[in-house]
C-alpha cells in the first residue's frame, strides 16, 4: 500500500459524507477489495450503479474500495499506480455498450488508511448502460439483472423530453409566424405552392408541427420550427447562440490565427446548402487530368462534408448551454463538433440504427434529403473517404460533446498505429454492410499498398485483431492467404 497518501480537503469531506450514510443503496456500494478485485464484477457495479443513478436523478453512483458493510475503512491496495487506473478507466470504457467510464477515481487517505473512490455517470438519457452487452441494476443492495420496466423507463426518457415540441416564443399572432419564419422558404424547400391565403399557410404549418395553437386561439412556435424556418435565430431566446459556426485556422492548432469564420443566423433548413457551399468554395482543391480535360478535385469529399454537418445540427444536445455546433477547418485536418455527447458507441456508428435526441428535426432534414436515409449516413461518411484515399475519419465521444474528424491526404508511412487500425475496423465495418467480407487484398487496395507490401497490411490487420477490433470470418481456416475478417459484433 502507498506510504502516506495524500487527499485534498473536498476528497476528505465526501468521504466523510459517504461513510455517515446508513448503509449501501442502489447507487452506493461498499467493497473492502483489499488487495485485488474481479474485474468482470466491477464492470456490472458500473453497470448497475450508472443505471439506478439515472433512475433515482442522481448526479452520480460511487463505488467505495477499502470499506466494509459496517462503514469501516480497511484500506485497500487495489491499483496502487496511476497508470493501472488510467488504464481500468480506458478498459471499462471498452466494454460499456455507451464507451461512458469512470468520471473519477479517487484515491483518499483515512487515517492512514487508503481508500478508492469511484465516481459514475448516470446512464445516458434513454440509452442504459450496459456491460459486455447485457444490462444491471440493483435491488436495494443486490446487484442482478436491470428490472425490465426500469429498462424501458429508461428507454423512454428521449420520447418524454422532446425538445422539438417545446415553445420556442409564445403567444403570437399569425401575421408574426409569419414575420419570425421564412414561411416562402418553407413552401420553396418542400417545392410545394405558396397558398394565396394566410389562414392556409399557417394551417401546413400546424401540420407540420412547426407552430401549435395555444388556449388563447394566437400560436406558440416549437422549438422545431424555430430551429429550421427561423429568419434569425437571434430572435429566440433559447436558441439565439445555436446557429452553426465556420472557423478556419491558419495553422494546425486552435490556437493559431483565425482567417476566417462565418455565423449562422438562418434556420438550419434554410442556411444548410449555403453553409455547405461557403465551406466547399473555400476548402483546398487539386487538379486531376482526365485524357484531355482538367479537373478540380476537392481535397476533401463533399458527400462526407455534407452528412457530418448535418448530423452535427441533427443529434446535437439542446440543453446544452454555452455550447453551438462548430466546424473548424485547419491545414490538416476539418473537425467537425456538436454539443452533447453520442448516445450510441462510437465504434458502432457505421452499423447501428441511429438513435437521436431529436427526432422530428432529424425526420424533417431527411424528409428535405439534407442528409442520407436512415442509419446509411456514417456509412456513406465512411466510404466517401475510402473513396477519396483518405485517411479514416475519427469519431470522438467526449463528455458532453461529439467530434467527427476528417483528414487530409497522409501518405502510409506517416500515418501513426491508432491511424491504420480505426481504417482496418473502418473497412471490415463497410464489407459487413454490405454483405461481404474484408481480406488482405481488398484493404490492401482500401489503403492504395502494393502487392509485394502485404505483410506491411497483414501486420495492421494483426493489430486489429489484438486490439478486439476485428475478427477472422472462418476460425478454422488455416491460410491467412485466404483469411476474410469481419468486425468484432457481426
Amino acid at each position: 500500500m502507498p506510504d502516506n497518501p495524500t487527499s485534498s480537503a473536498d476528497d476528505l469531506q465526501l468521504l466523510r459524507t459517504l461513510l455517515q450514510l446508513p448503509g449501501e443503496s442502489e447507487v452506493v456500494e461498499l467493497k473492502e477489495a483489499k488487495d485485488n478485485f474481479d474485474f468482470d464484477k466491477l464492470g456490472k457495479y458500473f453497470s448497475a450503479l450508472s443505471n439506478e443513478a439515472n433512475l433515482k436523478a442522481a448526479d452520480q453512483g460511487w463505488l467505495l474500495f477499502g470499506v466494509n458493510d459496517q462503514r469501516q475503512v480497511v484500506g485497500t491496495n487495489y491499483r496502487p499506480e496511476p497508470a493501472a487506473r488510467n488504464t481500468l478507466i480506458r478498459d471499462i470504457a471498452d466494454q460499456t455498450g455507451s464507451r461512458i467510464t469512470f468520471r473519477s477515481i479517487r484515491e483518499v487517505a483515512w487515517e492512514g488508511k487508503r481508500v478508492l473512490l469511484f465516481e459514475i455517470p448516470p446512464a445516458l438519457l434513454g440509452l442504459p448502460t450496459a456491460w459486455k452487452g447485457h444490462y444491471y441494476g440493483r435491488d436495494g443492495e443486490s446487484l442482478g439483472p436491470l428490472n425490465p420496466d426500469e429498462r424501458r423507463q429508461i428507454e423512454r426518457q428521449l420520447h418524454e423530453h422532446e425538445f422539438e415540441k417545446e415553445p420556442a416564443m409564445r403567444n403570437v399572432t399569425a401575421t408574426h409566424v409569419r414575420e419570425l419564419l421564412d414561411c416562402e422558404g418553407f413552401f420553396r424547400l418542400f417545392r410545394l405552392p405558396l397558398p394565396s391565403s394566410v389562414p392556409s399557410v399557417i394551417e401546413k404549418l400546424l401540420q407540420e408541427r412547426l407552430i401549435a395553437r395555444n388556449a388563447e386561439g394566437r400560436f406558440d412556435i416549437t422549438n422545431l420550427g424555430a430551429i429550421l424556418f427561423a429568419r434569425d435565430l437571434q430572435r429566440f431566446d433559447r436558441l439565439e447562440h445555436k446557429g452553426l459556426r465556420v472557423f478556419f485556422y491558419e495553422g494546425h492548432g486552435p490556437t493559431s490565427r483565425v482567417r476566417m469564420r462565418q455565423e449562422g443566423r438562418l434556420g438550419y433548413a434554410l442556411g444548410f446548402l449555403g453553409m455547405v457551399s461557403y465551406l466547399n468554395e473555400r476548402l483546398p482543391s487539386n487538379e486531376a487530368i482526365e485524357q484531355i480535360r482538367r479537373e478540380v478535385v476537392p481535397v476533401y469529399p463533399i458527400l462526407a462534408l455534407r452528412e457530418l454537418v448535418a448530423n452535427a445540427l441533427i443529434h446535437q444536445d439542446f440543453t446544452i448551454r454555452g455550447a453551438w455546433p462548430t466546424v473548424e477547418v485547419f491545414a490538416d485536418r476539418i473537425e467537425i463538433t456538436n454539443p452533447g455527447a453520442p448516445i450510441i458507441d462510437t465504434q458502432r456508428f457505421i452499423d447501428h440504427a441511429p438513435q437521436s435526441r431529436n427526432e422530428a428535426l432529424a425526420a424533417m432534414m431527411r424528409r428535405l434529403e439534407f442528409c442520407e436515409l436512415r442509419g446509411s449516413g456514417i456509412d456513406r461518411v465512411v466510404e466517401e473517404c475510402e473513396k477519396y484515399q483518405l485517411p479514416a475519419p475519427n469519431f470522438i465521444r467526449g463528455d458532453n460533446y461529439t467530434r467527427a474528424i476528417l483528414f487530409s491526404p497522409r501518405p502510409l508511412r506517416l500515418m501513426d498505429k491508432p491511424d491504420k487500425i480505426r481504417a482496418c475496423y473502418q473497412h471490415a465495418c463497410l464489407k459487413y454492410t454490405v454483405g461481404e467480407q474484408m481480406t488482405n487484398q481488398t484493404f490492401r487496395a482500401r489503403m492504395n499498398i502494393e502487392e509485394k507490401n502485404y505483410p506491411a497490411v497483414s501486420r495492421i490487420i494483426a493489430d486489429t485483431i489484438e486490439k478486439g477490433l476485428i475478427k477472422p470470418f472462418d476460425p478454422d481456416n488455416k491460410s491467412k492467404k485466404h483469411t476474410r475478417y469481419i468486425p468484432f459484433w457481426a
